[in-house]
């Protein structure tokens, strides 16, 4: 099972600062504190990172508000930056994306090709795995596993049938229990197959 070892976040909302919650404790991590310190954005940054592609979802009415958009003393930020370091013993990166080391670039399943390129040469641990997303305000916007420049689909493969993902049964905000249950028959299987793990298997 996979488990969230450290999140840092800079840029993404309310966090200016470059801000890292690390999760060392085995078992529940509750995130607890008064209204407004930020603990719906730590969330809504976890969704996004995973590859949430709906602004509304993630309380904004574009995906550009996601960045720190400034206060009386802090001018905006130009970039929001989300990264997510997951751990499991059983878990290697090799499993869904293979790196060619004759050219450099990586492929994801569906064999499409990714740069690849190391960050400050750091070699990530086999049980551990990092994703990153950055957002510009000029639109552009990276994806990074284990450092190296990926794309939204290769971090959906990598999860696909874990229970984590922006649609998945993993992250549950306030009024989605009443969506589901009043959802169509399809889409009510689809959150079922990927709480079971069988959605990987489907063609």
């Amino acid at each position: 099972m996979l488990k969230l070892k450290r999140i840092e976040v800079q840029g993404f909302k309310s966090f200016f600062d470059r801000t890292e919650m690390r999760f060392n404790g085995a078992g529940i991590a509750a995130v607890v504190g008064p209204n407004g310190c930020g603990k719906s954005n730590l969330s809504d940054a976890i969704s996004w990172v995973l590859g949430e592609q709906s602004a509304k979802s993630l309380r904004g009415a574009r995906m550009e508000d996601v960045i720190f958009a400034g206060t009386r003393d802090r001018k905006p930020l130009s970039m929001a930056s989300v990264t997510m370091t997951l751990l499991d013993p059983s878990f290697h990166l090799d499993a869904a994306v293979h790196i060619d080391k004759a050219n450099g670039h990586a492929n994801g399943k569906n064999g499409a090709s990714v740069s690849a390129q190391s960050v400050n040469g750091q070699q990530q641990k086999p049980h551990e795995v990092t994703i990153t997303r950055r957002l510009f305000r000029s639109g552009e916007s990276e994806y990074l596993i284990d450092g190296r420049q990926a794309r939204l689909r290769d971090i959906q493969d990598i999860f696909m049938g874990t229970g984590l993902g922006p649609e998945s049964y993993a992250i549950i905000e306030q009024g989605r229990i009443g969506q589901i249950l009043s959802s169509k028959p399809q889409d009510r299987r689809a959150v079922i197959e990927e709480a079971a793990g069988v959605s990987r298997f489907k063609t």
